[in-house]
């Protein structure tokens, strides 16, 4: 919810709530909290029970709760070293007493007595009879208890900020606002999904009294957040649908050029194939989506319809994100097509002036049909004759941006290429402004790639197992982990492990590096090298290039792989087994956490992107994992679209009936959703006007 269009408090500066100081600010800011609006949807991620009440004797390890005790010793203090101070109490009741400990809270002497009786509430550690809580809060029990009592919210935090003290603020926050918001859900929609008003999901959602109001308000918070993403990709769909396409006719050459393949398409292939075909001869605009898994054989689908488009006398580009990439499309797609006239070019930033001029000039004047290259096809002064199609290669390198500069050239039909698997339901929200396709079935005769999960133990043998893969004649990639932090610490581990290789343990094999300091003409060399085999090994920080195609690598270590997730580590696994030789994966884990383990064990039982998919869901909720940011649309701040699936429904189902009866436009009950909406998407919306 982002209803400060609506209710002009939301869009105060978080200075304006009590207790928010300058410096305080600046911390909050780090968290992305700059209004009141931010500060109460920030949710908390979980909550703790304080009226979960026990006796001693039937406290467990493990146990948060609260208990009734006497102050039955004097306080001791001690302190190991100048830094330290360690208080200790004995309490007890009738059925056992409980060592309470404080770290450094000095406070403590002056408010536990002997003699007198308290509520504590903390975790329990139990060993033996040995039972201690460390840092408990507590209240005299005579007292009105605020504390030790009722569902406290939790919240993710960063240095400098508490608990206590974001609740507090947040407390702060919700007496200013509670009670003056407008819902942008007319009473009909509430009524029908059974949603709590706004002003109650925003109080219990940050204070529930029960476990049941703190569910329904998330219910209706997630429910919100859906609707809104649900009925802006409608919208953008919908701007797009009027934009009338280029109607294609069908050819008999296309059934030609499949026929002499010197390999049998897949039923999948050929299915999604249809689906663009029945695109490219429709009357409106292809905006389309192919989602397939690691070598599911996308790249010869769309040169069928690059094909297509060329006999019907339109030119097409095919943009990928490296260099080299662009390079080895035009190495394998030019012999495919010479026997049908299609004249074919690569653009990208390393030809020369001289012969950058000449391109420009037979594009043209339909001098090529088809284009190749990298960014540099983004350039203003490439004008075309006829452009009837752009192909872009891994969504997540092109923006709608980019895609709308490519476009404005004309009014080509776009088809989208991407290698990473995201389960249908999920796709359907990412990419809602796309038609989607998905190739999942992979094409028969691929030896499936070994997968290991080691650990350092098994350091010498691996690199045992890397110089006889290498002697057979065979390359390896060896990843580094992503340290977020710092592209400087990366590119610094990057470096020394390099050095270890070359000096020590891979002595003799010549070994190549790249990470993310190094300009990108220097990466793209190093890669040229490896794919031309000049490298036995290639070192990365960042996730090998997307898509190159290196038949010769055989080995893929993973260093550190809990860093990764899965989705990713099988990207990575995906550089691999493209070449007739059984390739292996070997993911050195260096952690022992269950959710590590259960992920490695994961990657070692299954091949399939889609599955694994859905098993990261399972195990990690998709935070930003299916890169939200990079589509440019809103970003989730309650919703777990693992968790929330049926409520994604419901909100689907709803956003569809309302565009489908115009409610936006035609009932005044409508108005606030519609122009929240339009507050949210109209960036996005722009982007669509440059179509």
């Amino acid at each position: 919810m982002d209803a400060s269009q609506l209710t002009p408090i939301l869009a105060d500066n978080i200075l304006s709530v009590q207790q928010v100081g300058k410096a305080r600010a600046q911390k909050l800011n780090k968290l992305g909290i700059k209004t009141i609006g931010d500060l109460v949807t920030y949710y908390p991620r979980d909550y703790e029970d304080r009226n979960r009440e026990k006796r001693v004797e039937a406290l467990e390890d493990g146990d948060e709760c609260a208990v009734t005790l006497l102050v039955c010793s004097d306080i001791t203090l001690n302190r190991p070293r100048r830094t330290l101070r360690i208080y200790k109490v004995t309490a007890c009741d009738d059925s056992g007493s409980v060592t309470l400990t404080w770290f450094n809270q000095d406070y403590i002497k002056d408010k536990i007595h002997k003699g007198s009786k308290y509520v504590f509430f903390g975790k329990v550690k139990k060993r033996g009879i040995f039972i201690e809580m460390v840092n408990p809060i507590f209240e005299e029990a005579d007292a009105i208890r605020k504390k030790t009592t009722g569902i406290q919210p939790i919240y993710p935090l960063t240095e400098g900020i508490t608990q206590t003290y974001m609740r507090m603020i947040q407390s702060n926050a919700l007496s200013m606002v509670i009670g003056k918001l407008s819902d942008i859900l007319p009473e009909e929609l509430r009524g029908q999904f059974a949603l709590a008003e706004i002003n109650y999901a925003l109080e219990k959602i940050h204070f529930p009294q029960t476990a049941e109001e703190a569910e329904r308000a998330r219910r209706r918070l997630v429910f919100e957040e859906l609707l809104m993403l649900q009925l802006g990709l409608l919208h953008l769909k919908n701007s797009q649908v009027q934009v009338c396409g280029i109607q294609y006719k069908k050819r008999a050459e296309i059934r030609k050029f499949v026929e002499n393949l010197p390999f049998q398409l897949t039923n999948a292939q050929w299915r999604v194939y249809q689906e663009i075909e029945n695109d490219m001869i429709g009357k409106k605009q292809m905006n389309r989506l192919i989602q397939g898994d690691v070598g599911s054989g996308k790249t010869i689908v769309a040169v069928m319809a690059i094909l297509l488009a060329a006999l019907n006398g339109y030119q097409s580009v095919f943009m990928v994100p490296t260099e080299i990439l662009a390079e080895q499309h035009y190495q394998s797609v030019v012999p495919m097509l010479q026997d049908y006239g299609v004249r074919v070019v690569l653009l990208t930033g390393s030809v020369t002036k001289k012969e950058k001029e000449h391109i420009k000039e037979g594009i043209k004047n339909h001098g090529f049909d088809l284009i190749i290259g990298t960014h540099a096809l983004l350039e203003e002064d490439v004008s075309f004759a006829n452009l009837g199609l752009v192909v872009t290669d891994e969504q997540h390198r092109f923006g709608v941006k980019q895609r709308a500069v490519l476009s404005a050239k004309s009014n080509p039909d776009i088809l989208v290429m991407t290698a990473t698997p995201i389960p249908r339901t999920l796709a359907l929200i990412l990419y809602g402004d796309l038609d989607i396709s998905i190739i999942d079935e992979l094409p028969p005769n691929r030896k499936p790639i070994e997968t290991y999960s080691v650990t350092e133990t098994m350091r010498d043998r691996i690199n045992r197992f890397i110089r006889k893969k290498v002697e057979e004649g065979r390359q390896a990639y060896i990843i580094c982990p992503l340290v977020e932090e710092s592209e400087v610490i990366e590119a610094e581990a990057a470096t020394s492990l390099a050095d270890k290789l070359r000096e020590r343990d891979l002595k003799g094999l010549t070994i190549g590096l790249i990470h993310g300091k190094m300009k990108w003409k220097e990466k793209e060399k190093v890669m040229r090298d490896f794919s031309e085999g000049k490298l036995d090994v290639l070192v990365s920080t960042t996730v090998v290039e997307v898509g190159v195609n290196v038949p010769n690598a055989s080995v893929m270590v993973v260093e550190n792989a809990e860093r990764f997730g899965l989705a990713q580590l099988h990207q990575l696994r995906g550089r691999v087994g493209r070449g007739e030789y059984q390739s292996y994966c070997i993911l050195f884990c260096q952690s022992s956490n269950e959710i590590a383990r259960k992920r490695m064990e994961i990657m070692t039982t299954y091949s399939d992107g889609f599955k694994l998919s859905e098993k990261d869901m399972e195990l990690r909720g998709p935070g930003d994992i299916f890169g939200i940011r990079q589509h440019g649309l809103p970003e989730f701040k309650i919703v777990n679209l693992y968790e929330d699936i049926e409520i994604l429904k419901e909100a689907q189902a709803a956003a569809s009936d309302i565009m489908k009866h115009q409610k936006l436009e035609g009932r005044e009950d409508y108005k606030r959703l519609q122009s929240q909406l339009l507050s949210m998407f109209r960036k996005k919306l722009q982007e669509i006007a440059l179509n």
